[in-house]
């Protein structure tokens, strides 16, 4: 696991909520998040951007990667753009 996947999974862990700005790259040969520019990430999907079939990807993918339901993630902006906000809430504690 790399380092951002580390830092944002330590995040949610904490209970904070995470704001991500990416850039989609649809149509990969494999999935995988990296830095980009500033405070945006690339995340590279093996789905194509038609029908809503890359954005469905991009929420399993970040689900699996840091452990949380896919309903903890919002796309906020960017619906149908390679470029989107996304808001990932983290997992409710049971005490």
């Amino acid at each position: 696991m790399d380092d951002i996947t580390l830092k944002i999974k330590e995040k949610l862990e904490k209970g904070e909520t995470v704001n991500l700005k990416i850039k989609v790259i649809a149509n990969a040969k494999i999935n995988g998040l990296e830095e980009y520019a500033d405070d945006i990430l690339k995340l590279r999907i093996n789905k194509p951007a038609v029908d809503g079939k890359a954005n469905k990807a991009i929420i399993e993918y970040l689900s699996s990667q840091f452990e949380v339901p896919k309903s903890n993630i919002t796309i906020l902006k960017g619906e149908k753009n390679s470029l989107k906000d996304l808001l990932i809430k983290p997992k409710k504690h049971i005490i």
